[in-house]
């Protein structure tokens, strides 16, 4: 990729494929909580009607799961018909405050609960799914011919609604992912082994999501760059896998992640690990033995502003595809590194859930830092609706008076 003769101004206006955006600031998908009767609610509304205007270009809704067996704990949004009304007045909320919306479409593949959703949980092969302590299923070529056709009508729901992008989630050990793993597909038929035919599955994916809403919206993938555990998909693979993407012609955008939800989700998190607050989401029998052993999961690893740039650097310098930075984006000064270093978009989670108007006050010549600490005690509200809890009830994003 050629660098920029000039950076880009994050404030300025520009393009994601056909979409018009008022700056390069992107709300990654942070999952917001419970979805009743897996549909949108007053609450999910007004959390990205606050985002859209605290001044990010686009907000992300995630996650919105293809198929009932693609949910993660079964009380996520599912793309049936019936989503549609919600997700229309979600998009009509967001456009009304300048910004435009994205959907994030996946499966959960082996990160899915199957106690939970009430279906097996599918995997490339057979592995121990420790969420539900029941193994997964692996998945047949029926099966991912089936799942195919649901990301494309998933996809072509989420249009229906008027949302102006759909962004592919092929990270965190999600079905797409898991098929990328080298730990995780030791499948010998042409859906697994060389790098090749495991990436087959989350390509046929992105060309059929792309052939369903062809050129009306932008389309991104979140591509994981290294899973974070031993034997799992690492950047001289995962660079491939990008290359082949931008060959496709399927997407407009990369937004480049890592670790695994289902191995190691401290890896794309970083800063503190919040062990005591996770055991106490947990059924009773299990908090005192994940207060003791949860450090075995959550790993402990320092936050580091940008802590996924030096991977995502050798993205930019293979790829001639407009990049989505994301990891540790909570000052300006970071957003200005990134438009140096060519890349085109900066997408914020955690700094902008406590924060929600943080991007107003960085363009109004407020260049403080983000007030987030990195506690990441966000995370285990995500199943009674994701907040900082560092900040007042009632001016939490999604708080509905």
């Amino acid at each position: 990729m050629q660098p920029r003769s000039e950076p880009a101004d994050p404030f300025g206006a520009t393009t994601l494929g056909p979409v018009a955006l008022r700056n390069r600031f992107i709300k990654s998908a942070t999952f917001e909580g419970p979805a009743r009767d897996n549909l949108v609610g007053d609450r999910l509304v007004e959390f990205h009607r606050r985002i859209a205007a605290g001044g990010v270009a686009m907000t992300t809704v995630a996650y919105c799961a293809v198929s009932p067996e693609g949910s993660t704990d079964g009380r996520t949004l599912l793309l049936r018909p019936e989503a549609v009304p919600g997700l229309a007045r979600l998009a009509d909320a967001v456009h009304a405050e300048g910004a435009v919306v994205a959907a994030q479409i996946g499966h959960a593949g082996p990160v899915a609960n199957p106690a939970a959703t009430g279906h097996p949980s599918l995997g490339p092969t057979k592995i121990l799914n420790p969420l539900g302590m029941r193994r997964t299923r692996a998945a047949t070529t029926e099966d991912i011919e089936r799942v195919t056709v649901a990301f494309a009508e998933g996809a072509r729901r989420v249009v229906e609604a008027g949302f102006d992008a759909v962004e592919v989630h092929v990270g965190h050990g999600y079905l797409l992912s898991s098929f990328l793993s080298p730990k995780l597909n030791t499948r010998t038929d042409e859906w697994g082994g060389t790098l090749e035919r495991r990436a087959r599955f989350p390509r046929q994916v992105l060309a059929a999501v792309r052939e369903a809403v062809g050129d009306r919206v932008a389309v991104t993938a979140k591509l994981n760059m290294a899973d974070g555990t031993p034997r799992g998909l690492w950047l001289d693979e995962s660079l491939q896998v990008g290359r082949w993407i931008a060959e496709d012609g399927s997407v407009d955008a990369l937004e480049l992640t890592g670790g695994s939800s289902l191995e190691n989700p401290m890896y794309y998190f970083r800063g503190d690990a919040p062990i005591a607050e996770m055991s106490q989401i947990m059924p009773k029998p299990l908090r005192r033995a994940f207060t003791l052993v949860g450090g075995t999961f959550l790993h402990s690893y320092p936050y580091e502003e940008a802590y996924f740039l030096p991977f995502a650097r050798q993205f930019r310098e293979a790829l001639d595809l407009p990049l989505i930075l994301l990891g540790g984006v909570s000052t300006l000064d970071t957003v200005h590194r990134a438009m140096d270093e060519g890349f085109e978009f900066v997408a914020m989670g955690r700094a902008l859930l406590r924060q929600p108007e943080l991007v107003n006050e960085w363009r109004d010549s407020d260049s403080r830092d983000s007030l987030c600490v990195h506690c990441n005690k966000c995370m285990p509200t995500i199943y009674r609706g994701t907040h900082c809890v560092l900040v007042a009830p009632e001016d939490r994003l999604g708080a509905v008076n």
